[in-house]
């Protein structure tokens, strides 16, 4: 690549991360909260090395993939030294073994069966792995997770499995035009988050609520989001050329 060519789109990296961290600061402050409470993750989907690396040297500090296989693939160019790494995408159980061990937490965790795969292989490798439950709020047959209905049931099922520690809960509501029907199921995510929390379940440490994109992170930090996951808002449509 042109060297004119990276800088540039470093250069729109830069003032992406800006922009994002500035809205943050500001949701925070509007609703009340320390905008401190609220870790920015750089979604790295089709990302490649040089311009993750950049982000991670302008103070990211926690990268999210989606798939297994690209992570695997650019892990090695990555500057992991300074910056935590989850998977936030589809787990297929059959990849289980490739990711475990490879990032701090698995985000998108929706099944009792998908959890106990993760267990067998981290009890396997001697490790035991954080993990999120990935809630359906919007209960859209286009997204993954269990329903809010059986989340505390199946929560305090996978809670029992050896080599796995649910530090939280994760969402990705469905697209909606208004702002105040999202912020209603945001809402819905942060009460779970408190009920969970209340039960004082054994290995279940409510401690993380991931919920918020790059179309939405506003909303999200507005009501109780402590991860907002932003991807183009930070590093564009991934059209670099």
């Amino acid at each position: 690549m042109e060297r004119s060519y990276i800088e540039k789109a470093c250069a729109s990296v830069e003032e992406g991360l800006k922009a994002v961290r500035h809205d943050i600061e500001e949701a925070a402050v509007k609703s009340g909260r320390d905008p401190g409470e609220v870790t920015l993750m750089a979604v790295t989907k089709t990302v490649e090395p040089v311009y993750i690396n950049y982000a991670i040297s302008k103070g990211v500090r926690l990268i999210g993939e989606n798939k297994v296989q690209e992570f695997l693939g650019k892990k090695d160019e990555l500057d992991l030294s300074r910056c935590k790494a989850h998977l936030i995408g589809h787990l297929q159980t059959n990849k289980v073994g490739k990711i475990v061990g490879n990032v701090d937490m698995i985000e998108s965790v929706d099944s009792v069966k998908l959890a106990g795969e993760i267990g067998r292989q981290s009890v396997t490798k001697g490790i035991v792995t954080d993990i999120l439950v990935e809630v359906n709020v919007g209960n859209d047959e286009n997204k993954f997770g269990i329903t809010v209905g059986n989340a505390p049931e199946i929560i305090d099922e996978i809670s029992r499995i050896g080599g796995v520690r649910i530090r939280g809960l994760m969402t990705v509501p469905p697209f909606l035009e208004d702002a105040v029907e999202t912020r209603k199921l945001f809402c819905r995510m942060r009460q779970l988050f408190i009920d969970i929390d209340s039960k004082k379940i054994d290995n279940v440490y409510m401690d993380i609520l991931s919920m918020g994109m790059s179309g939405d992170f506003r909303e999200a930090v507005a009501e109780g989001s402590t991860l907002v996951r932003v991807g183009s808002a930070i590093f564009g449509q991934r059209n670099y050329r």
